[in-house]
């Protein structure tokens, strides 16, 4: 039903890159441009600027379609989704286990806007770490999870839900620490705040700095904590650093309470999953994940 233009203008313009659009759309290169140029001449107006090293960026009548189109398949998955409940009714009881960032900054207003849409389903949320709600998915006290970390236990069937990114943060009071970006083997030189064992956190922050050969081990580690709010709290009364996801200090960054200190050459990107036993249907979990997957997290 949508312009197939206006998805590959989305593709480039949220990639900024041509060649990386023509291979998630499963398209040639050439036809990309091909559908560019003809919005491009629909609208009279160029919708990137091209510079002599093959980079493009988004002019100001880009960044205006660009929000359009977000408008337009957010409406577009929204109106796929009711179509689809028309046939169907639900009532019944759902349990979801979810990690702790994910219950604390990500499921609570999709949580409150379903139950808005589906008053006789009873949703019970119990939170703990990746491994927690692993384990309570395995022995059937849930009847799916989301968690976060790079965690893979054959038993379950992970399916990607949202990305999130980890940044490296300090106090907004702290003025000791005055660089705006450090090298990863700078880590070392500063106390830092990590989560717990078992977290998918952890498990993320490990394996981005093996990549530079970078042992967790290796790091001065001041404190291991349960959560994020903890660490939150502890890194604005100290010196110290952390790893925290970009979702948990949102309001802190708006306040001038922490900022984020640059790692050269690392960026900590990290999935959201859905997870469910093999072989395990339930209707219920079915219509939260799709219902959540069109969520409009932007609102």
């Amino acid at each position: 039903m949508i312009d197939f233009r206006l998805q590959v203008f989305y593709a480039v313009a949220k990639r900024l890159n041509f060649t990386k659009a023509s291979a998630e759309l499963f398209i040639s290169q050439p036809a990309v441009t091909k559908h560019i140029k003809e919005l491009e001449q629909e609208f009279k107006m160029s919708l990137f600027e091209r510079s002599g090293n093959k980079k493009i960026s988004l002019t100001p009548a880009g960044e205006l379609l660009l929000h359009y189109a977000e408008q337009i398949f957010g409406t577009y998955r929204e109106l796929e989704y009711d179509m689809n409940l028309l046939i169907k009714q639900h009532k019944g009881i759902l349990r979801i286990g979810a990690s702790s960032t994910v219950a604390q900054y990500i499921i609570p207003p999709v949580l409150a806007q379903f139950h808005n849409k589906f008053k006789d389903i009873q949703i019970q949320l119990v939170t703990g770490n990746t491994e927690d709600v692993e384990q309570r998915l395995i022995a059937k006290e849930i009847d799916f999870g989301i968690i976060e970390g790079i965690s893979r236990n054959p038993q379950i069937k992970y399916e990607q839900y949202l990305k999130d990114e980890l940044v490296l943060v300090c106090s907004g009071h702290n003025y000791a620490m005055k660089k705006e970006m450090i090298k990863p083997n700078e880590l070392k030189d500063y106390d830092l705040l990590l989560r717990e064992p078992g977290s998918g956190t952890l498990d993320v922050i490990a394996y981005a700095l093996k990549a530079h050969q970078i042992k967790v081990g290796d790091l001065n580690i001041e404190m291991q904590l349960g959560s994020t709010e903890s660490i939150k709290s502890y890194l604005i009364h100290s010196k110290c650093l952390a790893f925290l996801s970009i979702h948990s200090i949102l309001k802190e960054l708006k306040n001038n309470e922490c900022r984020i200190i640059d790692i050269k050459d690392m960026v900590i990107e990290r999935p959201f999953h859905f997870i469910q036993l093999h072989g395990q249907q339930d209707a219920l979990a079915e219509l939260f994940m799709r219902f959540a997957k069109s969520y409009n997290y932007n609102v």
